[in-house]
């Protein structure tokens, strides 16, 4: 089974952690330590019902959840936005799997609270062929218990590298989900979770793959 995806991760945080001041490494271990150990950001579970929901795509267009159920099961991903770095390999990497979740009866859906006119950069950016929705204020993200709260020193560091995460999700929260999968079957129930605290550590879509197959 492909882990490309993850080797990718792996030589982008190899290379980042050169690069990175101590201090800075330090307090970013420190958020995810703390983010690990919160209530926040848990998710929803295996055998849990997926909630239904409305969002815009990249071009304005409505999308409902169970309106693509009852076109076949659904893989469900959250992500941080198109500034980060290891969401645009998640996508990429889903996108170069795309067709064979199409040939599995299965369909795509990205979420991020970035808004639409951002999520359409991103999909241009990696030529992304499924649906890329927007959830400003992370309603839906808080509805599947996906949403923490940024601290202050982390909000510090984005901001020193040039990470506007306020102006990408229109709001100065600095709210986000963690990065999580979802695989749904036909009647909302969730058949898998991947939900981690540490941002660096996805689901490897081939993996996600091999699950929707045995839906």
């Amino acid at each position: 089974m492909s882990t490309a995806m993850k080797q990718k991760v792996q030589e982008y945080v190899e290379k980042f952690n050169e690069k990175a001041p101590d201090e800075v490494k330090q307090k970013m271990k420190q958020a995810i330590d703390e983010l690990e150990n919160s209530p926040e950001g848990n998710g929803l579970e295996k055998g849990e019902k997926a909630p239904n929901f409305n969002l815009p795509d990249a071009n304005g267009k409505t999308v409902e959840l169970y309106e693509q159920l009852k076109q076949g099961p659904v893989i469900l991903t959250f992500y941080r936005g198109g500034w980060c770095p290891f969401c645009n390999m998640e996508l990429r990497a889903y996108q170069q799997i795309i067709g064979e979740i199409h040939e599995a009866g299965g369909q795509l859906v990205a979420v991020s609270p970035e808004v639409p006119d951002h999520s359409l950069s991103t999909v241009e950016k990696n030529n992304l062929e499924y649906l890329v929705l927007s959830d400003v204020g992370n309603e839906v993200a808080n509805q599947y218990n996906l949403v923490y709260q940024l601290p202050d020193y982390l909000i510090e560091i984005y901001k020193n590298n040039g990470l506007k995460v306020d102006e990408h999700n229109g709001d100065d929260a600095w709210t986000l989900p963690v990065s999580a999968t979802y695989v749904i079957d036909t009647d909302g129930t969730i058949v898998y979770h991947y939900t981690k605290s540490d941002y660096k550590d996805r689901a490897e879509p081939s993996e996600v793959l091999e699950v929707l197959k045995q839906v």
